[in-house]
């Protein structure tokens, strides 16, 4: 069992009172501390036929599906800054579409592989955030790790197409780290500009930005590494920009850099509505978990993804909600 298990039972135990001998162990942990978040914040009424269909056991996909149905009809409807929908499509069309093939090490399972039980568990997952649409503002979300090597990126692309394929929603995919860009080599883009050389270049009303037609999504890319990062992100344009792009799309998924031991993911932070936090087992340290925890803003912290761990029959991702937010 991962360290990160391990301190989840021993929070568990000090909350509960219970013994640590007879708490549930590995993904059934997960589900009880997701379940015990979800009841603190979760405020808006449910119906509990839907919810009983929800987890009707071995059939995880019509699962997915009647929440997927539940929640659509719940959802508030989007702010998109009082543009129709004529002119969020005209506003879309002026950008670049590519046809790009994700190499076979990219592990993009969302496109090549959707049948894979990690990919059913990122589509799971975009239920739920759409789910949290009932009770809070969710349109720009950060996925961050707190040391490099996490997956973040990855989990940031796949996350990206998985929202795509649920719904006919527009979802942009933010290149953040400035300093080593991945999502381009990711969907095997060739080099091109973004936003780098947006912020060093006045007269640019836009940054690039594609759609690529294979995933069903536009990106940003982060362009080429110059200057100094932070500074650039600092510019008063960027929130300006993220603004703009709001009112166009109804999910902004930006990968930023590891929070440590940088600082430029407290920019994109700011700039987020909500931050999802990667960890890998068998990589992070209790410590560095710890510190990352810290450098998010508890009201804005959704909740961690596990990555990597081999104690679910998923083989993949889990995802727990945080209690903080």
């Amino acid at each position: 069992m991962s360290r990160i298990f391990d301190a989840l039972r021993r929070s568990e135990s000090e909350r509960s009172g219970s013994d640590l001998d007879l708490l549930p162990k590995g993904p059934d942990l997960l589900r009880r501390a997701e379940h015990l978040a979800a009841s603190r914040w979760e405020d808006a009424p449910f119906d509990k036929e839907t919810e009983a269909k929800i987890h009707v056991e071995g059939d995880e996909h019509a699962a997915q599906e009647t929440a997927r149905t539940a929640v659509a009809a719940a959802e508030p409807p989007l702010d998109h800054g009082g543009l129709t929908e004529a002119e969020r499509v005209k506003a879309l069309s002026q950008f670049e579409s590519l046809s790009v093939a994700p190499p076979s090490l990219s592990r993009m399972v969302c496109l090549t592989d959707r049948e894979n039980p990690t990919a059913e568990a990122l589509r799971l997952l975009a239920v739920r955030l759409r789910d949290l649409r009932r009770v809070r503002p969710l349109k720009k979300l950060l996925i961050t790790s707190t040391i490099p090597q996490e997956g973040k990126s990855t989990i940031a692309a796949n996350l990206a197409c998985a929202l795509a394929q649920a719904t006919d929603e527009r979802i942009l995919l933010v290149d953040g780290d400035l300093r080593r860009p991945s999502l381009s080599r990711i969907f095997g883009m060739s080099a091109t500009r973004g936003i780098s050389e947006w912020l060093h270049d006045d007269d640019a009303a836009l940054p690039d930005i594609f759609r690529l037609e294979t995933a069903g999504i536009w990106i940003l890319p982060a362009g080429n590494p110059r200057g100094n990062p932070l500074e650039a992100l600092q510019s008063q344009r960027l929130p300006v920009l993220l603004e703009q792009q709001a009112a166009y799309f109804d999910w902004i998924i930006i990968d930023s850099p590891p929070v440590m031991p940088l600082a430029d993911t407290s920019v994109w932070m700011r700039l987020s509505d909500g931050v999802l936090l990667v960890t890998r087992q068998g990589t992070t340290e209790k410590k560095q978990l710890q510190k990352g925890l810290d450098a998010i803003d508890s009201q804005k912290l959704l909740g961690a993804l596990l990555n990597g761990t081999m104690a679910s029959a998923y083989s993949g991702y889990y995802y727990r909600s945080s209690p903080s937010s």
